[in-house]
């Protein structure tokens, strides 16, 4: 039989004295807590940094495949890297309308672009509800094989109902006929706001024009068309109004002078 006298206690180290207590005692039931806790985290901490790399090519890979689908060239089942090696991406600066050389197109961040001082701005209107906006973006031209432009890939993003939602919107050589629009990134409602996603609601803004003969912006996402005709209306979705004056706001932020109507100009007059 165990001495458990004071004085024999006394004498034990403290090891000795936690693995002689009763196996529900609290300070045992803490520990074995503790330990799983901490285990647990460890275990998931590696996970994360292990699979890191290959969620950032998922994610990239994702992002590839929406530039593809937007632009009209994508096939089920081809290689994703060999397909988007027709695209020429370049880093443009808004406020010229002209790609600049500033940053390395491969590793450039318009996400970390914008929360840097240095390289965006405070909007002093804020229609698309993006908070902060980056002076650069990452673009994309396809080209046909005799080295003209097809199809101008550009980036926009903008708040919705619930959320941010990130896309890209295609446009014909010309800067003006659009030939699609599609988000890849949202946290819209399901069955409403998420109908943005819908290939039948995609499908309306094939063959729609950002301005008019006068160069006024007129594109609309509404119930009704705008005056300028029917040719600049994208019939809002059914009970998402909010998420459909959302898409309407981002877009015309992004085609409009804050955002890429320098370079749009730019591109019609031929300095691309």
């Amino acid at each position: 039989m165990a001495d458990n006298t004071p004085d024999t206690n006394a004498r034990k180290g403290p090891m000795r004295r936690f693995l002689d207590l009763p196996a529900d005692s609290v300070p045992k039931t803490l520990f074995v807590a503790v330990t799983l806790c901490l285990f647990a985290s460890m275990i998931v901490s590696v996970a994360a940094v292990s699979l890191r790399p290959i969620q950032e090519e998922n994610k990239l890979r994702d992002k590839r495949i929406n530039i593809l689908q937007v632009a009209g060239v994508y096939t089920p089942g081809e290689n994703i890297r060999e397909a988007f090696q027709a695209f020429e991406p370049h880093v443009l600066d808004l406020t010229t309308g002209k790609f600049t050389d500033k940053f390395d197109v491969a590793t450039f961040d318009e996400r970390t672009a914008a929360d840097d001082p240095e390289f965006s701005r405070d909007l002093s209107s804020d229609p698309a509800g993006i908070g902060r906006q980056s002076n650069f973006k990452t673009i994309y031209l396809l080209r046909k094989e005799d080295g003209s432009i097809d199809k101008v890939i550009l980036p926009v993003h903008g708040y919705g109902l619930w959320s941010t939602l990130y896309g890209f919107i295609a446009l014909e050589a010309n800067g003006n006929d659009i030939f699609g629009l599609q988000f890849y990134q949202h946290a819209e409602t399901p069955g409403l706001g998420a109908e943005v996603d819908n290939p039948r609601w995609k499908a309306l803004w094939a063959g729609k024009k950002l301005r008019d003969n006068n160069g006024d912006l007129q594109i609309t996402v509404d119930k009704a068309p705008p005056a300028a005709g029917i040719e600049y209306h994208i019939d809002a979705i059914a009970g998402a109004t909010l998420t459909s004056r959302g898409v309407d706001n981002l877009v015309k932020f992004w085609m409009g002078e804050e955002g890429y109507e320098t370079f749009l100009s730019n591109l019609q007059a031929g300095d691309i």
